[in-house]
């Protein structure tokens, strides 16, 4: 799978990427979700890029080899998580934006009821993992976790600073074109001023009618 993200435009790897299964295996348990909800970002050539003006101590894992994780605070309070794609230098990543839970929920829903005030009405299943902050904090992910492997099959081994492994699973071409294919729509990014925001960046997609997708 490393060689196939690494091959691909981040608007290819982006579209690509739905559908896929993305597991998180802590110390405090485990978390499985379908992607719904995705956004590509091209580096140095776009407006809209963390790596836009280049390389730096915070987005150094987005220089890195595909399939790593690249992990940043949104706002001083948010931990978002990217998978990187493309050739290693190139600082191309998917955004993780939204995903329906398939296991693992009553851990997800008490990760983010640790962030909600006291006697906030219970986190809908659909909702647990809708918006990239929201995903992150399902999935357990922390800052640590920056550069941890997805493609390596959530080997132990492969453990980030957090003591979590990853291990994403995307659909073969065959799945992907009955499953995926058929519900994909696209749109601006969300969030991103113009001109990042505009064509030819209009690069977010997701799964029409999914759990975990953003209005």
């Amino acid at each position: 799978m490393r060689a196939l993200l690494a091959s691909l435009e981040p608007d290819e790897a982006a579209p690509r990427m739905l559908g896929a299964r993305l597991r998180a295996s802590g110390p405090d348990g485990e978390v499985l979700l379908r992607l719904t909800e995705v956004e590509a970002y091209a580096g140095e050539n776009d407006p809209g890029s963390h790596a836009f003006r280049g390389r730096t101590a915070r987005n150094a894992a987005m220089f890195g080899e595909a399939g790593r994780l690249y992990v940043y605070f949104s706002y001083g309070m948010h931990r978002c998580a990217n998978a990187v794609v493309g050739p290693t230098g190139a600082a191309r990543a998917v955004l993780l934006r939204g995903g329906e839970l398939l296991a693992g929920a009553p851990l997800a829903r008490r990760r983010r009821a640790a962030l909600r005030r006291p006697g906030a009405p219970p986190v809908a299943d659909d909702d647990l993992a809708r918006g990239p902050a929201n995903l992150a904090r399902a999935l357990g992910i922390e800052l640590d976790d920056d550069g941890a492997d997805l493609a390596g099959g959530g080997r132990p081994a492969d453990a980030g600073a957090s003591g979590a492994a990853y291990a994403l699973e995307l659909l073969d071409d065959a799945e992907w074109y009955v499953q995926a294919r058929p519900r994909l729509r696209r749109s601006p990014r969300t969030g991103v001023a113009a001109p990042g925001g505009l064509p030819p960046f209009d690069w977010r997609w997701y799964l029409d009618g999914a759990a975990g997708v953003s209005p």
